[in-house]
């Protein structure tokens, strides 16, 4: 079973054209209709853009200092 998937646009109500399938005449094919959910336009592509910068020092060092573990007590 062949399969072959395209994404199209209504430009009319209830009317819609497809052209250039890869089937030959003749082919039984089986057409399933499905709405695609609408992507939003506006996303933000870069959400941190423009936000405040933060700086590590050292990142990799403990917040808390080691003499303050009672694990370690």
């Amino acid at each position: 079973m062949k399969a072959h998937r395209i994404e199209k646009t209504l430009t009319e109500d209830g009317i819609l054209i497809i052209k250039d399938l890869p089937f030959q005449a003749g082919e039984a094919v089986e057409i399933i209709i499905i709405e695609t959910q609408a992507r939003p336009q506006e996303a933000n592509l870069y959400p941190l853009h423009g936000k405040q910068l933060y700086r590590y020092d050292d990142p990799f060092e403990p917040a808390v200092p080691l003499e303050d573990w009672e694990v370690l007590q």
